[in-house]
């Protein structure tokens, strides 16, 4: 098991290095599935931190959260402060995100408290600059400086140069929101050296001095520092890439070179418009944890009392540290008082020391309520989302009206989440039967939500409108959803692909949006593409075209939607693509279609191996 364990971390390490972070998660799951019948050892709280790192870099916060207050509720009980140090890191990073700076410095404070008690004076120096940091953000400068000057000092005692870099990167930069651009300058180009030094990234530091030249007007060396850290920070996706090309832009508008400064503003505009990007990505996933979050907001606060409390003995504590090294400085004769004083301040340690360990005991007791609670909220998140796979079961066709209806076909179904935004749909308007595979904006319950509204504009269109053809359905669907969605104070563009067919006798009619028909006949696909543009918000809009196709006896016709073709998998964890579906379908047309159903759902699976679905699957099948 031990072996077994290793192996899995081993694993669990080269995905968090390459960026697999999906991968990560799912070895951190095994190692946790070892280490089950140990939960209280540093092992698990260890391996609960690592499945938490690796959930807080896929925007999984609810789960991040609720495994790292575990993992801190452990390292507490068995009195490993410095893992609880860690803990108190990520968790800081989650309130700094959500911007409660408030909460955010009481965690803060406790990763200073923890790091004097441990007396490591690198630590120190470290949660000094991020404080410094922070309020540095909220625009308290005399106290921004206050912390910086303090990590300052403890880096210089533990020779912690990198952190020194950080204190006077920022220093100079208060100085610089200051207006004063001198001194600025001083301070950056003392951290500049030091990054240089220690081969550190210089790219965000060049841009910061590049702004400052700007700011006094020496733009050849503003163009020599941001060329500098752009080309360092180039193809990295840095914010050093991002804020290089802005100050490039302005500087090279400022010296009259318009066709250098168009370019590094195409390249500022590109790299905002990937952030941006992300930036929207990670805001979809805050109402997931909302809740959870202010309850552990409230939480926190009940102890903002105890965290004062502990600081001012914390600043009792610097005041003597202070006076102790100015004794040994200056009045070196004077041995038998600093004997004396050092003394006093080994006893006010250790009243420390007492304080500190009752406050873990009244932490480890908090820590169990928010456990009881998060458990609580995750119950009703579960039940909730079950009900809703009811509600969104109960708008999909009947397998038995499938079967009446299509005789001999398949429907491939596969939510990514236990709520989909794929879904399919089946009516009949006399002899002719329409049948659509559809796929709305997202997946897992945003999606489900979407996947309601787009299918109820497919029956209004069919059963109030009373409309037939497939571009005329796809045509007043587009309108209905668009009409739902305006109803939003907030600008919504979700909306959905699907492939729309109809057949009446030996005729099929089929109309799309991105998403295609394929017929398969005589061993050949006949590809009919849709219009390239989706059901919902779309700049110059065209109707959709109804495309009419004459069956004939043993034509397969396929309808889906992209879930299968951009699966990731395979030996090198690439997407599956579409010219493999294409092999896959023509390699089982002698088959029936419950066995081309099985043989299907059997290639996806085995190309996915252990790697995450990506995105929800839906397929039609259909022999006529």
């Amino acid at each position: 098991m031990d072996n077994q364990y290793d192996d899995l971390e081993l694993k669990y390490n080269q995905s968090i290095k390459n960026e697999y972070y999906d991968s990560a998660e799912v070895y951190a799951s095994r190692m946790l599935n070892l280490k089950e019948s140990e939960p209280k050892s540093f092992l698990y709280g260890l391996t609960l931190f690592k499945m938490s790192k690796a959930q807080l870099k896929r925007f999984k916060h609810i789960e991040s959260l609720e495994n790292m207050l575990a993992a801190r509720t452990i390292f507490i009980s068995i009195d490993s402060l410095v893992y609880t140090l860690e803990c108190d890191y990520f968790i800081g990073e989650m309130y700094k995100y959500e911007e409660d700076y408030t909460t955010l410095f009481i965690y803060n404070q406790h990763g200073l408290d923890y790091s004097y008690l441990l007396g490591d004076t690198s630590r120190i120096a470290k949660w000094c600059n991020r404080i410094g940091n922070t309020h540095m953000r909220l625009g308290n400068y005399s106290e921004a400086m206050k912390f910086e000057l303090m990590c300052l000092n403890y880096s210089a005692v533990s020779n912690n140069y990198k952190e020194a870099s950080y204190a006077y990167s920022t220093i100079g930069e208060i100085h610089y929101l200051q207006g004063e651009l001198d001194s600025a300058s001083i301070y950056m180009q003392k951290s500049l050296s030091i990054k240089k030094e220690l081969g550190l990234s210089i790219a965000w530091l060049n841009s910061k001095i590049g702004k400052l030249y700007i700011e006094l007007n020496d733009l050849n060396n503003a163009i020599e520092f941001c060329e500098s850290g752009y080309k360092e920070s180039q193809g990295k996706n840095s914010h050093g890439e991002l804020f290089c090309a802005e100050c490039l832009t302005e500087a090279y508008k400022k010296t009259g070179n318009y066709s250098k400064a168009f370019e590094m503003l195409t390249v500022y505009m590109k790299l905002k418009e990937e952030r941006e990007g992300v930036k929207r990505y990670k805001n979809m996933t805050r109402t997931a944890y909302t809740d959870l979050y202010n309850e552990k907001a409230e939480a926190d606060s009940l102890r903002h009392y105890q965290a004062q409390l502990v600081k001012d003995q914390q600043i009792e504590h610097e005041s003597a540290l202070k006076q102790y090294l100015y004794i040994v400085l200056v009045i070196v004769f004077l041995f038998l008082i600093f004997m004396i004083n050092r003394f006093r301040i080994i006893r006010k340690q250790r009243n420390l020391i007492k304080i500190q360990k009752d406050e873990a005991v009244s932490l480890k007791k908090d820590s169990d309520e928010q456990r009881l609670m998060v458990e609580q909220k995750n119950k009703e998140i579960t039940d909730s989302i079950k009900y809703a796979k009811r509600i969104q079961s109960a708008i999909l066709p009947h397998s038995k009206i499938v079967e009446e209806l299509l005789p001999e076909s398949f429907i491939l179904y596969k939510p990514k989440d236990v709520v989909a935004g794929d879904f399919y749909w089946l009516e009949t308007v006399g002899e002719t039967v329409l049948f659509a595979a559809a796929d709305c904006t997202g997946h897992g319950v945003p999606g489900a939500m979407v996947s309601v509204i787009c299918n109820n504009g497919l029956n209004r269109s069919v059963r109030e409108h009373g409309l037939i053809e497939p571009g005329e359905i796809l045509d007043k669907t587009r309108e209905i959803v668009i009409s739902e969605f305006e109803k939003s104070e907030d600008e919504v563009k979700d909306g959905m692909d699907i492939a729309l067919c109809s057949i009446l006798g030996s005729n099929l009619k089929y109309a799309g949006a991105h998403n295609p028909l394929w017929i398969i006949r005589n061993n050949e696909i006949l590809e009919t593409k849709a219009n390239k543009q989706p059901i919902g918000q779309f700049d110059n809009p065209e109707p959709y075209k109804t495309h009419h196709i004459e069956l004939e006896k043993g034509d397969v016709i396929y309808i889906f939607s992209d879930g299968i073709v951009d699966q990731f998998g395979g030996p090198k964890g690439k997407k599956f693509m579409a010219r493999a579906l294409k092999d896959l379908l023509l390699s089982i047309q002698g088959s029936s279609m419950n066995e081309q159903l099985t043989a299907i759902n059997k290639a996806f699976d085995n190309w996915r191996g252990d790697l995450e679905q990506v995105d929800d699957v839906c397929m039609i099948g259909f022999r006529f």
